[in-house]
């Protein structure tokens, strides 16, 4: 019969008590402390950079449409993953490239010294992209710059502007290109002044009418010395030998003596879904339509 002396029955127990001792902080370890967390993910790259060009000392009324963008501009580009710097120096174009932004906006002014203007014609040459708003094409002075005012918008001086601004319904004369594939054939834009051209733009043939003044818009304007009675008046289009787009609109409605904005460029939802989808094409992020768009 096999026994187990005392003294070796306590020597177990002993060892077995402190094992179990040992063992107790790593259990109570695990029962105070979670899974482990996960490292936090990187923040998404970019899709693609854009950089806004503004004046913001001249007409209260395009200065209200800057400090509107350059609100608006920044929530519409954390909804749709990219980047938006704004900046009133444009001496940055001398040098800008591609490879550092995507996308060239101007607000409300066009490049003024032959180095500016002569650093966007490259940047433009070497595949960047553009979207411009109504000051951005306006000059009776086109032979000063015929390469930006004569070829690459193609619209040369300016003609004629209504007065006050006013909605109007626009007609989507081409549904199929980027900027345009989620538009309505006819909408309603937002406020603003429209502008027209000494160059008739349907006769240039890199000249692509995106969107134009419906009929059912006339008279346009609420002075009648300053109002569009009938005719034919782009307000988006593209040149197809550059990846670019222009808007006529850009000008809110003011009460000039207090200074009080009462209207904003960006309360057409259709309208933004240009600007944005239109983003995104010059950006080139591609064709699909955007579905993020603040408002």
């Amino acid at each position: 019969m096999n026994t187990i002396s005392a003294g070796a029955g306590a020597r177990g127990g002993v060892g077995r008590l402190c094992r179990w001792l040992l063992l107790l902080p790593a259990l109570l370890l695990g029962l105070t402390t979670g899974p482990a967390l996960a490292a936090p993910h990187a923040p998404q790259a970019p899709d693609f950079k854009v950089i806004a060009f503004y004046n913001g000392t001249w007409d209260a009324a395009h200065i209200s449409f800057v400090q509107e963008a350059n609100r608006w501009f920044p929530d519409t580009a954390a909804a749709n993953n990219f980047s938006y710097t704004s900046t009133d120096d444009w001496e940055r174009l001398s040098s800008i490239t591609p490879d550092q932004y995507q996308v060239v906006l101007f607000l409300d002014d066009a490049p003024q010294t032959a180095s500016q203007r002569a650093g966007f014609e490259r940047y433009m040459r070497s595949g960047g992209a553009w979207m411009g708003f109504h000051v951005s094409a306006f000059t009776t002075e086109a032979q000063d710059w015929p390469w930006y005012y004569d070829q690459f918008l193609g619209s040369g001086n300016f003609r004629s502007n209504t007065w006050g601004p006013t909605t109007a319904v626009l007609r989507t004369e081409d549904r199929t290109h980027p900027s345009t594939t989620g538009l309505p054939a006819t909408f309603t834009s937002s406020v603003s002044e429209w502008y027209a051209w000494e160059n008739d733009l349907r006769d240039n043939p890199d000249i692509k009418v995106l969107a134009s003044v419906d009929p059912v818009s006339f008279p346009l304007g609420t002075d009648p010395d300053q109002s569009w009675y009938s005719g034919d008046y782009p307000v988006l289009w593209t040149n197809t030998g550059y990846r670019m787009l222009y808007a006529n609109f850009g000008h809110n409605a003011m009460d000039y003596d207090s200074g009080t904005t009462l209207s904003s460029t960006f309360d057409s939802d259709t309208q933004n879904r240009f600007v944005v989808d239109g983003l995104k094409w010059l950006g080139g992020v591609g064709a699909n339509p955007a579905t993020d768009r603040p408002h």
